[in-house]
Order: structure tokens, then C-alpha cells, then sequence
């Protein structure tokens, strides 16, 4: 059975909904990098509840047969001088000169990877949301620079890089336009 997505906005009773089911899921997705400071399940959880209650914050999950949390993604609309922005260096002002959605997170778990559920869950996020552009960063070695060419086969080109935190890896960052034009 093809999983069910499920969208979340930034109401109270929304939040109260999915943080439970997305912290589940994220340590299954994250697994084998928990014993890493900034992979930690604690410190998702605090990113989240920071995100959570961002302007902009959506959610999607995605439920098996079972009404398990099998992927995610979930992002918050972002500003000029964001700290987003800000850790990435200069960026061009046609990104930054209006709101853009942050994708912080997005993964499926492991039987989920490689059937286009990561793909059906961004595109549920973005969809209909006002936002001009849609940036996220990806670890550049992640999956030997698969998970990059995964993202830019989505539309994404790589706008510079940036280090959330000292605990992270080197990220590129990346964007697109919400909606690509058609082909």
C-alpha cells in the first residue's frame, strides 16, 4: 500500500499532533548517526520545538498500512537577515529580498528509500505555499554525494554552504523556485 501523507501547519492543535509521530520517525530515519551530538535525538527535538513555533511552519508525514510514521519533512517560511541566510554567507538578494521556505528536514526510512516517497512528501510541503523559492541543506558527502544529486534532480543548485552549528558537517546549500515551470 502506498503511504498516506499527512499535512501539519503551525496551529497549537497541529503542532500537539505531529511532534510526537516526527520525533519517532526521525530517530528510525537518523539511526545510525544518533551517537552524533547534532544528530541526537534531544537535540532534534529542541530544533523542533524552535522550528515549530517559526513563522511558516508546515509539516507533512507519511503514515504506512499500519498508521506508522514512515517519512517527513517539514520546513518554516524565512526573511531577509534570518540567521538561515546569514550562515550561508552572501547570498543573492533575488533569494533573500523575500520570504523563501526552509526545508530543515526530510527522510523516509529505510524500506521507503529509493521508491519517490521523499520526493511525494516535498512536493505535499511546498505545495501551495506562497513562498518564491524553497532552499534546504544537504551534507554534500552524505550516501557519497548521492543524496546532492538527489536534490538537484528535484531542481536544486547549490547557492553556497554553510555550518549551523560546530557539531554539524559542512553543508551546501541549495534552492529552487516552489514551482518549477513546466516542461
Amino acid at each position: 500500500m502506498t503511504p498516506r501523507l499527512r499535512r501539519y501547519t503551525n496551529t497549537p492543535e497541529d503542532v500537539g499532533l505531529v511532534v510526537a509521530p516526527l520525533i519517532a520517525v526521525y530517530a528510525k530515519v537518523r539511526e545510525p548517526l544518533l551517537h552524533l551530538p547534532n544528530y541526537a535525538v534531544p537535540t532534534f527535538a529542541e530544533r523542533l520545538e524552535r522550528h515549530s513555533g517559526e513563522p511558516g511552519f508546515g509539516a507533512v508525514l507519511a503514515f504506512d498500512a499500519e498508521e506508522r510514521p514512515v517519512g517527513y519533512a517539514y520546513g518554516n517560511t524565512v526573511e531577509s537577515g534570518d540567521r538561515w541566510w546569514t550562515r550561508m554567507g552572501e547570498v543573492d538578494t533575488e533569494f533573500t529580498g523575500s520570504p523563501a521556505l526552509a526545508l530543515k528536514e526530510i527522510g523516509v526510512t529505510v524500506p521507503y528509500r529509493g521508491t519517490g516517497l521523499a520526493r511525494r512528501i516535498h512536493d505535499e510541503l511546498i505545495a501551495g505555499r506562497s513562498e518564491a523559492h524553497v532552499s534546504l541543506m544537504v551534507n554534500a558527502a552524505a550516501g557519497d554525494g548521492k543524496v546532492q544529486r538527489v536534490y538537484e534532480s528535484w531542481g536544486y543548485r547549490v547557492i553556497g554552504t554553510s555550518r549551523p552549528s560546530p557539531e554539524s558537517p559542512l553543508l551546501s546549500a541549495m534552492i529552487r523556485p516552489t514551482e518549477l515551470p513546466s516542461s
